[in-house]
């Protein structure tokens, strides 16, 4: 039934959840993770170096989604940076609601199958880095949840089960 719900809402129900890690150099980084929840595809990454505020979160969500549009709603933690005021003004504005599980699971694999393996400079570094390892995890890494396939591959070729 759940199942059934999720493929309603294909392309509609995101998670989001924001990760830290350090460059070379020591600097902090936040990376905002933006995932279809029923594809399990990764939808992109925000980048910041620095604190993280609402106004920022807003400019992230945004570089992550740039042009794929806005679903109808978004999952994520109890994270106090979700709380900021304005990230949920900008959520009302663009119409989407807001459920409040995470997705813990895959910021473990990019973690624990990329981060933690490599090494970058500066954002922009780990903005080209991300973008890797989003092609390689959408197009090619196969997840057996998704029986076998690859996020592509579901996405590509699932529609939404009928009422």
């Amino acid at each position: 039934m759940l199942r059934s719900f999720i493929g309603h809402a294909k392309d509609s129900l995101w998670s989001i959840d924001l990760l830290r890690c350090e460059s070379i150099l020591i600097n902090a980084h936040w990376v905002l993770v933006v995932m279809d929840h029923f594809t399990r595809r990764i939808i992109g990454f925000g980048v910041h170096a620095g604190d993280v505020d609402g106004e920022i979160l807003c400019r992230m969500f945004n570089n992550a989604i740039s042009n794929r549009g806005v679903p109808n709603y978004l999952r994520s933690d109890n994270d106090p940076l979700f709380k900021y005021h304005r990230w949920q003004a900008n959520l009302r504005i663009v119409g989407v609601s807001v459920s409040h599980p995470c997705i813990v699971r895959l910021i473990g694999t990019i973690r624990l199958e990329y981060l933690d393996h490599i090494l970058f400079w500066n954002s922009q570094s780990l903005e080209r880095k991300l973008a890797d390892f989003r092609r390689y995890l959408n197009r090619d890494r196969v997840h057996q949840s998704l029986g076998g396939e690859t996020p592509a591959v579901l996405s590509a070729n699932i529609q939404p089960p009928r009422a």
